[in-house]
């Protein structure tokens, strides 16, 4: 696809990689939406890129319907949906779980990523053409101690792509799984600011080129899941 003119929307743009992949985009000619639930960081983070902001919670069912609402007012068509938004929650070895810490994370991380691949896929078929962009984790291809309730939802999170992956291409529908291994960004922080940069891990940058490198190819092919580590992060 052309990134130039195109619309996208990005759940959790308000920092980390939701908004390093906004900015890139917009710095390449693209016009993007971005979503979050802190208002005031939201639309600082709009300002700062030239971005839209939509006020949301992806938890939330009322949001992701006002969330299509109020980008459908602002844009005339929909190119690509980036599922950004995503919690960590507790890291609880198995004999401490508690089901309430599930049904936090997979509120955001799986149902709210559902919920939203939902209704852009609807607005694809109808036109034959889109892409979704779910954004994931190495911990959706390999457990780990204490992962347990995070672990699962990336899991579950690669699953559905691999289901709409076979339900959308004959609508020529791109379904993209991005797994990144450690990135420094806010996510995991009480606060969400953002976290000092370390020089031989990830930044937000390098998945945000990820994104757009992925979408770039022409519209005939895709990559269906592509992995990003860290070269040497010791």
């Amino acid at each position: 696809m052309q990134i130039k003119d195109s619309t996208f929307l990005i759940t959790g743009g308000s920092a980390g990689i939701g908004k390093a992949t906004a900015k890139l985009i917009i710095e390449n000619g693209g016009k993007v939406a971005i979503t979050g639930r802190n208002k005031s960081r939201l639309e600082n983070a709009a300002k700062e890129i030239g971005a839209f902001p939509i006020n949301a919670d992806t938890s939330i069912k009322e949001d992701i319907e006002r969330t299509f609402s109020e980008f459908n007012q602002e844009f005339s068509k929909l190119d690509c949906l980036i599922n950004n938004a995503g919690i960590g929650g507790k890291w609880s070895e198995v004999f401490e779980l508690d089901l309430e810490d599930f049904q936090k994370v997979y509120s955001v991380n799986v149902f709210g990523a559902a919920m939203m691949a939902k209704y852009a896929s609807n607005i694809f078929k109808k036109y034959n053409y889109g892409n979704i962009i779910n954004i994931s984790s190495t911990a959706g291809i390999k457990g780990f101690a204490h992962g347990s309730v995070y672990a699962s939802s990336k899991f579950a999170l690669r699953g559905m792509t691999q289901c709409w992956q076979a339900e959308l291409r004959k609508y020529n529908v791109r379904v993209i799984l991005i797994n990144p291994s450690e990135v420094v960004t806010s996510f995991g922080t009480s606060d969400g600011n953002q976290k000092p940069e370390v020089q031989n891990k990830l930044r937000a940058i390098e998945i945000a080129h990820t994104i757009v490198s992925t979408l770039e190819m022409d519209n005939r092919g895709f990559i269906p899941e592509t992995t990003v580590w860290a070269t040497n992060p010791f």
